[in-house]
């Protein structure tokens, strides 16, 4: 009689063990603690938009020319100092400097798409066709890089937030979430997804794959998109009029 209750008792924490193992395997990645995503990517792309602004001509850029993009320099420099490889817990207090490099970067690529903007409605800019379109294109790829760090900066709480898994609902709902047989088990998503999340919707002019749930997410998106069109219509327009 011993053994068989001894038999049951096993079997029964074998089951429960199962049953813990699998409410593990159900909960994904994106609502878990996970291990933070690697730096790499993020500071690469800065690097990318600061090399777009020095190439953007002096008379558009915030004066001195050089203010906006040196500051965004030190801020990288000084961020990857502090945490060159990944995001991680005791890390947290680099989310302020983090916002504020993404600030930067974003007044100076405004600053100079208004100045473009109304040079184009003005005459005064786009002489020449050639110049034109790197400037626009310049202007516009910066533009997509801001967003994207925006998106990756806010989604559930940012990055530092996601890893912790502090928020349940996503502010983007990507394919992924949606069919998690699609992944593997550990994915989620990281400052790539949130890149090519930000150029689609330049592109497209609207969500394509990734989905904004909440408001703010929406408003951000329509922003871009708003950013996106009035760059490509008037520096495609002024450099077809010209080459006419």
């Amino acid at each position: 009689m011993t053994d068989g209750r001894d038999d049951s008792s096993s079997r029964l924490a074998r089951i429960e063990r199962l049953l813990e193992d699998s409410g593990r395997d159900v909960v994904p990645a994106w609502r878990r603690v996970t291990r933070g995503e690697t730096r790499w990517a993020v500071s690469a792309v800065i690097l990318v938009a600061f090399a777009l602004q020095m190439t953007l001509p002096h008379r558009l850029a915030f004066q001195p020319y050089w203010l906006l993009p040196a500051l965004e320099l030190a801020l990288m420099v000084g961020l990857f100092v502090a945490n060159p490889r990944r995001i991680e817990p005791g890390t947290r207090w680099l989310r302020w400097p983090s916002l504020v490099l993404t600030g930067v970067i974003s007044l100076a690529n405004s600053w100079s798409a208004a100045r473009l903007v109304v040079g184009l409605v003005r005459g005064t800019e786009g002489l020449d066709a050639g110049p034109l379109l790197l400037t626009g294109g310049a202007i516009w790829l910066t533009n997509v890089i801001v967003f994207a760090l925006w998106y990756w900066e806010w989604d559930r709480g940012g990055p530092m937030a996601r890893v912790m898994g502090h928020h349940q609902y996503a502010d983007f709902l990507f394919v992924q979430m949606q069919s998690p047989e699609t992944a593997p088990p550990d994915w989620e998503p990281v400052f790539l997804d949130y890149l090519y999340l930000s150029f689609t919707n330049s592109t497209a002019f609207s969500p394509t794959d990734v989905m904004p749930l909440s408001r703010w997410a929406k408003m951000l998106m329509m922003g871009q998109s708003s950013v996106s069109v009035s760059i490509v219509v008037l520096v495609v327009a002024r450099a077809v009029n010209i080459l006419r």
